[in-house]
Formats: structure tokens, C-alpha cells, sequence
């Protein structure tokens, strides 16, 4: 009965505090507001999620979180470095090719979504199979070490949170 009620119940608190960021105003009727549309917009979307997917290990999401902002951070420093201090003839832009063992198409977009947030690297393209995520990076001298710092930072822990 509960499930009926609050299908995804991390959806829904989501979209309550979403609502609430959107008003800018906390107020009783905002948060009454805000936790209708947390509960109504689940049940009416409910059937399009049959497949929905299953987090195993949440307290690792809060761990991948903080390792993706962590890297945010570093990476807009090492941006910020190549741009002012390297001359256009040293910065070596290469493609990478990372092969992936994830099989969840949720792991996999989160994936390509943390490779793009993180400055100097994007996400371009995935495999027509779903083995693999073509990714740019500004710059590098090592392709294989950016594709197994992929591998190991994001992709392993992804792994843990959604397989």
C-alpha cells in the first residue's frame, strides 16, 4: 500500500525540495504545496518507470558525491592552469575511449553526466552496444592513464551504487 502511495519516495522528497529552491520563499503553504506535487507527480508518472532502478549501496552515492565534488574543484584549478600558463603548441587534446562494464543505463548517464560536469573532460558519445563512452579531454599526455583514473574514480563506484 505505501509503495502505491509513494512510488519513489527519494523522487519525491527530491521534488519537494526542488520546489522549494524554485519559490525561494519556505512557508507552510510552499512545503504543503511542494509536498503535494512530491507525491502526485510520482503516482501519475509511476507506470512509465517500470524498470526503475535499484541503488544497492546508497551511503556510497553520498561517498561518490563527494569525490565528484572534490574533482570539480581540482580539475577547475588544472583548467585554469592550462588556459593561462600553457602555450596553444603544448596542449595536447586528445579523444579517449572508455570501455565500460556498467550495464544499468541510469549508472551509465550518471557516468557520462559527472565526465562532463568535471572541467577539461566531456562525455560525447556512447557506443551504439553500450560498451563504450567516447570522451574528450583538453589535456593530456597519457590517454591511458585518463581512461583508467575514469575507470577507477567514477566507474567502479558506480558500479558499487547501482549493480
Amino acid at each position: 500500500m505505501l509503495t502505491r502511495l509513494i512510488p519513489h519516495p527519494l523522487l519525491s522528497l527530491t521534488l519537494v525540495f526542488v520546489w522549494l529552491g524554485l519559490v525561494n520563499t519556505f512557508t507552510l503553504g510552499n512545503l504543503i504545496l511542494g509536498g503535494f506535487l512530491g507525491l502526485v507527480i510520482p503516482m501519475l508518472t509511476a507506470p512509465y518507470w517500470p524498470d526503475r532502478p535499484r541503488i544497492s549501496r546508497p551511503f556510497k552515492g553520498i561517498e561518490y558525491v563527494l569525490v565528484v565534488l572534490w574533482d570539480i574543484v581540482v580539475a577547475n584549478v588544472q583548467v585554469a592552469a592550462i588556459i593561462l600558463f600553457k602555450r596553444e603548441r603544448d596542449i595536447h587534446s586528445r579523444w579517449v575511449v572508455v570501455p565500460l562494464e556498467l550495464t544499468s543505463a541510469e549508472a551509465i548517464t550518471v557516468l557520462a553526466g559527472t565526465i562532463t560536469m568535471t572541467p577539461g573532460t566531456v562525455s560525447v558519445t556512447l557506443a551504439a552496444d553500450g560498451g563504450s563512452i567516447l570522451v574528450h579531454c583538453l589535456h593530456t599526455d597519457d590517454v591511458d592513464a585518463v581512461r583508467d583514473e575514469i575507470k577507477t574514480r567514477y566507474e567502479r563506484r558506480l558500479k558499487e551504487i547501482f549493480q
